[in-house]
């Protein structure tokens, strides 16, 4: 409720809901037409996993979120900044990406390395990533995978030469992979995605970093 109130300003959706339960109709409310804010909002829960380093931060059925946090922006991406920024995300705006992505996710290997490359990171990847991504012409560094042995991207990592890491997974070795970057991205305090959509975001998002502005809720 608090959430939505948020968004939609004054108007409290829950009270709204109790007295149509009670008989009184949505036109008796005065309450006809669909309100549709003039902003953009974006939830973002937040984690304790900074409280317990060496545990896996992927998220299961489990409850695990200890509070939630909300950006409001004039558009999509610069309220999903202000989401990770609340939430303590403090996203990269240079450096190097660690590039690894499942095959159902490759078909947006090539986008995604090209959008992350004209924001100015470098890319790192492991092999078959990098292979797709040279042949498309962008410049990337191949680094093993942990199951790979030494020197490997965990390496990179505990040397703090990686900035933000985009990792998706689907065998059993690229699980057991992924739960070792994950956890050495949280001792380091490095960003860490395990999906496309998240990756776009974040960068998107930083293209408005230099222009968020700050509101009040009661000017919504």
């Amino acid at each position: 409720e608090a959430v939505k109130t948020n968004v939609f300003g004054t108007t409290h959706l829950a009270n709204i809901a109790v007295r149509a339960m009670v008989g009184i109709s949505l036109e008796d409310q005065g309450f006809t037409k669909e309100v549709i804010p003039k902003h953009f909002s974006v939830k973002e829960s937040v984690f304790p996993f900074n409280k317990f380093l060496g545990v896996d931060p992927f998220l299961g059925p489990e409850m695990r979120s200890t509070g939630e946090v909300m950006g409001i922006g004039h558009d999509f991406p610069s309220a999903c900044d202000k989401a990770f920024l609340a939430a303590g995300d403090i996203i990269p705006t240079s450096g190097k990406v660690f590039l690894s992505l499942r095959t159902l996710d490759r078909e947006r290997l090539v986008e995604l390395g090209k959008r992350i490359s004209s924001q100015g990171f470098e890319i790192v990847a492991t092999r078959t990533n990098q292979e797709i991504l040279q042949k498309a012409g962008l410049e990337c560094t191949m680094v093993n995978k942990v199951s790979e042995g030494s020197p490997h991207i965990v390496d990179l990592i505990k040397n703090d030469e990686i900035n933000l890491i985009i990792n998706s997974t689907e065998d059993n070795q690229g699980l057991e992979d992924a739960a070792v970057i994950r956890c050495q991205a949280l001792i380091h305090k490095i960003p860490c995605t395990t999906t496309v959509a998240a990756a776009f975001a974040m960068l998107d998002g930083l293209k408005t970093h230099d222009k968020l502005v700050v509101r009040s809720i009661q000017s919504l």
